[in-house]
Parts: C-alpha cells; structure tokens; sequence
C-alpha cells in the first residue's frame, strides 16, 4: 500500500471518537449507586483516557487533508477500523465491574459492533448503569457504521452484488464519491430521529426511561441487546405484552431493516420510492408469510389465542429475521418444525442499506432471477432473456458477484460449524452458532446458546471463532477476505 497515512488517520480519529463516547457511561455509573458503579465508572474513565490518548496520537502523526479514498484503501480502513473498534470497545468490559476475560470482552464487543447481540454476559438486571449502556451504545454505533458503509462505502468496492446501489450508476472509477460526508450527515439525523421516537413510544407505553433508552438503541440497529437476561420477554408474559410494547418493537425493527436511502428519497419529496421499491415489497410480504406459518403452527398446536399467537409469531420471526435478535418467547419449546423454520429464516436477512444482516433481500431477488433465467434458456435455447432487478437490467458482473457471495457463505457457514464441532458440541448448538454468528442474528437453537440459553459457557477457542465469524458476515465476507490475497499489497 502506497499511501497507508489515510487509513491510519481515519482509524486514530475513530477510536478518539469512541474513546469521547466512553464519557457517557461514566456520568451515568457516577449518578448510580452502590460500589460496583463506582468501580465500573473508574474503568470506563481510564479506557476514555487510553483511547482518547492514543486515537489523537494516531491521527496526528497522519494528519493531512484527504481528498478521496481508493478502493485498496477503502477495503483496509473498513476492516481496520472494525477490528481496532472492537478492541478498543472491548477495554472497559475487561477493567470494569464485570470484570470480564480478554476473550469474553473481546466476542462481547464484537458482538455489540457488529449488531449480533450474542452475549456472554449473565445478570444482566444486576449490572452497573454505564455498563449496560455501553453495550446498548456499540450497537446504536455500529448499526450507524452499517448504515455508511452499505450506502457509501461498499457498493464502490462492488462487494457482493453492491454495485446495483451506487449512487451514481454513470462513476466507473475506483474513488469514493466525495460527496459521502453529506449522506453520512442525513443518515445520520435520520437515525437519531428514528431512535428518540421509538425511546419515546417505549417509555409512554411503559418502559422506565433507562430500559427505553437501552432498548431503542438496541432495536433500531438491529442488535437485540437487552438490559435484562430475559430479554424482551421480561415486557411480556404468556404471549400478551404489556402495552403495545411489542408492537412498537416489531414497527421499529421492520425501519430499521429498510433501506435508509429510500427514506432519504422520501424526505425529498419522493414519498413513492419506499413502496414501489422490489426490495422493500419482497421483505414485507416474506416477513408476512413467514409470520402467518409460526402463527398459525403455535396457535393450532400449543394452545395460543389467535391475537396471542400472532403477536408472538410476529415478533420472534421479525427479531430473527431482521437479525435483532430479540426473544419473547423461548420457542425451543415450540417443536422441531419451528426450530428448523427459525434456523432457515435467520439467513434472510433485511435490505440492503440497513442495519440488518443476513444474506440480505436483493440478493436473494437476484438470485431467483437467475435461476429462472437459466430455466427459461434452457426450455426456449434461442430466447433472449433478460433478467431485471427494480426495473433495471442485472449485469453479468452482479450475477456472478451474487452468486460468488452465497457460495463464499455457505462454505464459511459449514467451515465454521465443523469448527465448532472440534470442541465437543452437539450439532444443534455447532450450526446453529455458526448460523447465528455468520448471519449476525444472535441468540441460536437448543439448550446452550437459544433464547433462553447464553454464550458464556462456550470454550474460549469457540469463542475467538465466532467472532471471527460475525465480523465476517457484517463486513459483507470480501471486504476481510480480500486482505488475505497476497495481490492486494502488490501495487
């Protein structure tokens, strides 16, 4: 790499940045009481001083204006910048209260930046004030850096099919436009808007103000992390939520897995594109679908109400779908049907350009098309088909990109898995591990790591694994991979 100074300027201003945030936690430990939240708030204090101290280091000894970024350098700043988040975001949760192992600190952070919500944490109710807010906080960030990264970043490094979203389709180069600080500002606004008005429908419909808070970052972002070891399942008792609290849950995790460009759209007038859009159409009735099949199972099987039962089904397979995480219920319970519907339905994943995960909707529409294409070449060999995405015609780079991506997944998906096996787990908990991590969903199936389970007691080597594996699947896999091709040093 010619020219490393962007990256490490962009990195040292990051970290400076998260360390400024840490401040946060520390003035809401300090207006908490008892000993724990002292000493949580003191760890906190120092990890904001450490980052603080060595972001601004880093990004003096790089400073300089930076007129655009190339696509090499875009690939390593985005991995980069995650990797060194995530340590630094994992400081205070091995020096504080908790006093949590490397590696536990290390997937807890991980987890929290990539919007997984895999936990390892347990007494949750009892913790110190700053320290469930700081885990809320990770997700609230890294849903934003999604957001940027989807919209502005990645579909110039045409990773995985994204190129279908540049904002410019006429820019062939390999810079990022410099316009992206203007749509990082209104996805920005945007974002904290959403997130103060799901805050304040959680709190009008019964949340305390630190739950709701907690809670909005957590649903918005599509990360599912909870302030209690019940997770939402603590706000509803036998299938009946106090309030529509739920409802408003369901609302603002369908939001948040829409594209964020499309709102922007709307704002300027173009109301239209949200509803005409195919992405937008396909994951709304997917999500329908997939609710009226658990609704209709639970109902005629378990004995639920039919507004019980919807509800229910409703939220759970929204939380899994778009990656949240969330948990009502503890549907282990619910047989072996719905266990394998939730494990196939957690690899859908939301829009492209959302904080959601998962395989992610266009890419499954492109997907389709080209297998009925393939099928109608194959019945009419002198037909010229054409397949279409929006109305647009797919290009074969999108097509081949696509397709490249799903076998790239799946294979990491089992590599994973097999992985895990090694360390003497039984094959629900191995792949449903796997899938929740690679997806980015966060609770699995069965007894150890499901809803009603916790990641805690996996072996450390388990752990280090599926963390590899959730940064791999937030970063779109090719954005980490790439790194790894002895060609992308050679200039």
């Amino acid at each position: 790499m010619s020219d490393i100074r962007p990256v490490l300027l962009v990195i040292g201003l990051f970290v400076a940045a998260l360390g400024a945030t840490m401040l946060i936690p520390v003035l809401v430990d300090w207006a908490a009481e008892g000993d724990a939240a002292r000493a949580d708030m003191l760890a906190f204090l120092a990890s904001s001083v450490i980052c603080m101290t060595l972001g601004a280091g880093m990004a003096a000894g790089a400073w300089g204006r930076v007129e655009t970024i190339t696509t090499r350098q875009g690939f390593l700043i985005t991995t980069a910048s995650w990797v060194t988040l995530v340590i630094a975001a994992a400081l205070p949760l091995a020096l504080g209260e908790g006093r949590l192992s490397v590696t536990d600190a290390f997937f807890e952070a991980m987890s929290g930046l990539t919007t997984t919500g895999s936990t390892v944490v347990t007494g949750l109710d009892t913790r110190p004030p700053g320290f469930l807010i700081w885990r809320s906080m990770l997700q609230w960030i890294g849903g934003i850096g999604v957001i940027i990264m989807a919209i502005a970043i990645l579909p110039f490094l045409s990773v995985g099919g994204m190129q279908l979203f540049r904002l410019e389709s006429s820019d062939k180069s390999d810079k990022v436009l410099p316009g992206a600080d203007d749509l990082a500002a209104s996805i920005f606004t945007l974002y904290v808007s959403m997130t103060a008005a799901c805050f304040f429908l959680y709190w009008l419909f019964g949340m305390s103000a630190f739950d709701a808070v907690n809670h909005a970052m957590t649903t918005v972002a599509t990360g599912g992390y909870s302030t209690k070891d019940s997770s939402f399942a603590y706000f509803v008792s036998a299938g009946v939520a106090r309030g529509p609290i739920d409802v408003v849950a369901v609302v603002f995790m369908i939001l948040g897995s829409l594209p964020f460009g499309l709102y922007i759209l709307a704002l300027r007038g173009k109301a239209s594109a949200i509803f005409s859009d195919s992405q937008v159409k396909f994951f709304l009735s997917a999500a329908v679908v997939f609710t009226a099949i658990i609704a209709f199972r639970i109902i005629s099987t378990l004995g639920y109400d039919v507004s019980g039962g919807i509800r229910t089904a409703a939220f759970n397979i929204v939380s899994i779908m778009t990656g949240t995480g969330y948990a009502s219920a503890n549907y282990n319970a619910w047989g072996p049907f719905a266990l394998g519907f939730f494990f196939c339905v957690m690899f859908v994943g939301g829009c492209a350009g959302s904080t959601s995960c998962g395989l992610k909707i266009f890419r499954l529409q492109v997907a389709f098309s080209a297998v009925s294409v393939y099928i109608q070449k194959l019945s009419h060999p002198h037909r010229v088909t054409v397949a279409r995405y929006n109305g647009r015609a797919i290009d074969e780079s999108v097509f081949r990109s696509v397709l490249i991506f799903f076998f790239i997944y799946f294979t990491i998906f089992a590599t994973v898995a097999v992985a895990l096996s090694l360390f003497q787990l039984d094959p629900v908990t191995a792949l449903s591990a796997a899938g929740t991590a690679i997806a980015n969903v966060g609770p699995g199936l069965g007894d150890v790591v499901g809803p009603a389970g916790n990641f805690a007691t996996l072996p450390a080597g388990a752990k280090w694994i599926l963390s590899a594996a959730m940064l791999l699947g937030r970063l779109e896999l090719f954005t980490v991979l790439v790194l790894f091709v002895p060609s992308f040093w050679v200039r």
